[in-house]
């Protein structure tokens, strides 16, 4: 049951909103008279659940210091609702476990890595009551592993160093040292790695690189990834294939186009002739050729056509006769 002190102690407030512009001084703050208030409600409690999740929820024992929760975010770019939501994970774990919460967002690219780290409070610049600073790892902390004895000494930060440095354009560094590294890796330690390094390096230029060392230096991983490859350059051959029969098939047809259009030739010079030649005889025989029959005999393409015309035009009374009936 609510006491009336409690009652009291918080409802002066609501009937008098600039009270607290005036009490302020006493806490070592100066906040401005507001220049409006408005009551709002009271309530919290959701009628409809919200769903929240972080990205990875980790418990972590130490010797020295006990027990901590861990979240770990991924942040792919700058988002303003972020830092209320990371504020809203650590209050809420911390209520929950009653342990220290530590929240680490891990990013890609610098601008990113930068926005996350600042510290952001929830409460009036002169009254940060709830202040969020997560730890951020990212291109500008990680490091650049070079070397496979270096990789090989931490195959997991290795992954993640190539992770965080995708969008760097050192990164092919980092995952040559690594797939060395992993070939000397057991299998069930090495595809793990392999498969968060393809998913980390997402659609950035590296993955490209990193299946292809994948498909050559760790022959024996059989995923996703290296399937990928060989569909690859599967369609590659086919397309090949299909270039060189396309490019055969061609030369063959233009063969056969070229000896149709040289018989085609052929045939209409010879054409031409035989029609030159049934009007050379008409002309000699003094026989009158109308327009008419001159075009037909012009415009005969037919070589045993011509020809039976020419051995008419040898004996015809008229220059009709000679085309009458083709």
């Amino acid at each position: 049951m609510v006491s009336p002190p409690h009652e009291a102690m918080h409802r002066i407030f609501q009937h008098d909103p600039g009270l607290f512009s005036r009490v302020s001084r006493f806490l070592g703050v100066d906040i401005p008279a507001p220049v409006n208030a408005t009551a709002l409600p009271t309530d919290l409690t959701e009628s409809n659940p919200v769903e929240r999740r972080v990205d990875t929820l980790l418990r972590l024992e130490t010797a020295d210091q006990g027990s901590f929760i861990l979240a770990v975010e991924a942040q792919g770019k700058k988002h303003p609702d972020k830092p209320a939501s990371w504020a809203y994970y650590t209050a809420y774990l911390w209520t929950k476990y009653r342990l220290p919460t530590a929240l680490l967002v891990v990013c890609q690219d610098h601008a990113t890595a930068r926005w996350a780290q600042q510290p952001v409070s929830c409460g009036p610049p002169q009254l940060p009551t709830l202040t969020v600073q997560p730890l951020v790892a990212g291109p500008h902390n990680m490091p650049v592993i070079t070397d496979p004895e270096d990789a090989r000494a931490d195959l997991v930060l290795a992954s993640l160093a190539a992770i965080t440095h995708a969008a760097e354009p050192d990164v092919d560094v980092i995952p040559k040292a690594l797939s060395t590294a992993l070939r000397d890796a057991p299998e069930d330690v090495a595809k793990p790695l392999i498969e968060f390094t393809a998913q980390g390096l997402a659609k950035r230029p590296a993955k490209n690189l990193w299946r292809n060392l994948v498909a050559v230096d760790l022959s024996f991983y059989k995923s996703y990834l290296a399937e990928e490859v060989r569909d690859e350059v599967r369609k590659e051959v086919r397309a090949e294939v299909r270039d060189e029969v396309r490019a055969e098939v061609r030369d063959e047809v233009r063969d056969e186009v070229r000896a149709e259009v040289r018989d085609e030739a052929l045939t209409r010079g010879e054409a031409r002739r035989a029609a030159a030649d049934v009007l050379a005889v008409l002309a000699e025989r003094g026989l009158l050729v109308s327009e008419a029959v001159r075009e037909r005999i012009d415009g005969c393409d037919d070589p045993e056509t011509l020809s039976r015309w020419l051995r008419r035009a040898v004996t015809a009374s008229t220059a009709e006769d000679v085309v009458s009936g083709a």
